[in-house]
């Protein structure tokens, strides 16, 4: 009797306050969660890739795209072929009309970019004041704008002619070929200029990647 009256007070109320703190811990994952979820790059931006024909814009923009997509980011590809066919048909390529198909790509992909999406855009947009109006109108609606300068020499993107369009030009057959025969304004101060034919595919994608890093984007 008297061992039994020396007895410890009974352990439910441990048993009780362990259940309670994994309750609280249950509780409180979700949240955890949450603030992760939170953390992550919601941001949209538009990424412009500026070059001459085969520079190899749209393809370090497919490479930077699918690293992105990976890592659960919204992206788009806006490519200029496509966008002369559905958005900017009936246009020609006098430099009012090139002006005109820049401000289009322009105000899609600042729409875009607005709302959370990466704006990826491969379109060569050969003059400056093209360029420089569609960074004012990122810049006021406060949405992120790179400006990417693919600077391959005409002498490396005549080799590759992608397309044909410098053959087809040297043939006669084409004229209006930009950094040939019609004008192409290099940007002065790009956020970041790239060699494409001193570097792979993947690296050049890398470089565009760290930028979107450094600047929050990605």
């Amino acid at each position: 009797m008297t061992a039994t009256g020396t007895h410890k007070a009974p352990t439910a109320p441990a048993v009780t306050a362990v259940t309670d703190a994994v309750t609280d811990a249950t509780i409180a994952a979700p949240a955890a969660v949450a603030t992760t979820q939170e953390n992550h790059v919601t941001t949209g931006a538009t990424v412009w890739l500026t070059g001459l024909p085969s520079a190899g814009k749209t393809t370090i923009a497919h490479e930077l795209a699918g690293r992105l997509r990976e890592e659960g980011r919204r992206v788009e590809l806006l490519d200029g072929d496509e966008i002369r066919e559905f958005l900017s048909a009936g246009l020609g390529f006098s430099r009012e009309d090139r002006h005109t198909n820049v401000q289009r790509i322009g105000f899609v992909a600042e729409l875009l970019a607005r709302n959370g999406v990466t704006v990826l855009v491969p379109v060569i947009a050969p003059y400056a004041d093209s360029r420089d109006a569609v960074r004012k109108r990122h810049e006021a609606h406060g949405t992120p704008y790179l400006e990417v300068h693919v600077a391959t020499p005409v002498e490396v993107c005549s080799v590759r002619d992608v397309k044909g369009l410098y053959a087809k030009q040297a043939a006669g057959e084409l004229t209006g070929l930009t950094g040939v025969d019609d004008p192409y304004e290099e940007p002065e101060a790009p956020d970041l200029r790239i060699e494409s034919q001193n570097q792979t595919v993947q690296e050049s994608a890398a470089s565009v990647y760290a930028l979107l890093s450094e600047r929050g984007l990605a």
